[in-house]
């Protein structure tokens, strides 16, 4: 099976980003994490411009926009986020 490329820009201390890495291991879907800083505005600015969201997690399968944790925990209700393997 070919596995997207699933990347998650995130902050360290994130409770969200933390739920959302989890769940992301808990179902066996590598992915990248990009570490944003809280200050690093240029990063956060490409970021918005990207996905229109101002806030992390920001998950992303092959460069398409998944969305953040409750995106995520919604696509996991329905497959089990094996649409993130394929």
């Amino acid at each position: 099976m070919i596995m997207g490329k699933v990347v998650v820009y995130s902050m360290k201390t994130c409770p969200y980003c933390i739920s959302a890495k989890q769940l992301l291991n808990n179902r066996n879907v590598p992915f990248e994490e990009i570490i944003v800083e809280e200050d690093d505005d240029a990063m956060w600015e490409a970021m918005e411009k990207r996905s229109g969201m101002k806030t992390v997690p920001q998950i992303f399968l092959n460069d398409q926009l998944i969305g953040g944790l409750p995106e995520l925990q919604r696509q996991d209700g329905v497959d089990q986020l094996d649409s993130l393997k394929k």
